[in-house]
């Protein structure tokens, strides 16, 4: 039976008071970050004719969402967190939308891409699923969706005020594959370290068409 929304409520919600109490420090601590490895990795994974039309998930302050702007891109922002989505507007400009991941109401087929850069850690794994399921059937045929967490050995839980889940390849790859997509390609970060140094696990899926 799949769990409904409001089962969750326990872990999201408390996980999204954490970032709405802590936007304006999440913001000035992650604003310098280098993620452009990551925003390359979904952009030449895309085969649909440029500009395209990306949704950041678990946008944040918006960081993202300008990069995406800047090289011309449609992006579109969706982050649990009311305060994150006024700053990410406020910082690009973009259309951004308040959901709760496990409550995500988008568009059938209708982005090339979606970027889910440190955000779906934050989900228990019965509601992954879920999740997973929405994101596939938002993007078009052939679109592809990025994925960056945590690495772990299948554990999940709380850390301080936030839940998180940390998966191998091999599990992550197991929820990605039922949820109907194909393993494009994989790496670690931060690049140029041993693997025991590598704290994040980076993938890249196409949704068949």
């Amino acid at each position: 039976m799949t769990a409904t929304p409001d089962a969750f409520a326990h872990i999201t919600g408390p996980t999204l008071a954490h970032y709405e109490h802590t936007a304006a420090q999440f913001f000035e601590g992650t604003r310098d970050h280098d993620v452009s490895q990551n925003i390359a990795a979904l952009l030449d994974a895309i085969e649909a004719t440029a500009p395209y039309t990306i949704l950041d998930l678990g946008c944040g302050p918006g960081r993202d969402l300008a990069s995406f702007t800047a090289m011309g891109h449609t992006a579109v922002g969706v982050d649990g967190s009311a305060s994150f989505c006024a700053m990410a507007r406020q910082h690009s400009g973009c259309t951004v939308w308040h959901q709760d991941f496990v409550k995500l109401e988008l568009p059938p087929r209708h982005f090339d891409g979606v970027f889910a850069n440190a955000s779906l850690f934050h989900l228990p794994s019965a509601a992954l699923p879920q999740v997973l399921e929405a994101l596939c059937a938002t993007l078009k045929p052939g679109a592809v969706l990025f994925s960056s967490n945590p690495r772990g050995q299948n554990q999940e839980g709380w850390n301080g005020p936030r839940y998180g889940s940390y998966y191998d390849y091999a599990t992550w790859e197991r929820f990605m594959t039922a949820a109907g997509f194909v393993a494009l390609s994989h790496y670690y970060r931060p690049a140029g370290l041993p693997r025991a140094q590598q704290a994040w696990l980076a993938s890249v899926w196409r949704k068949p068409g």
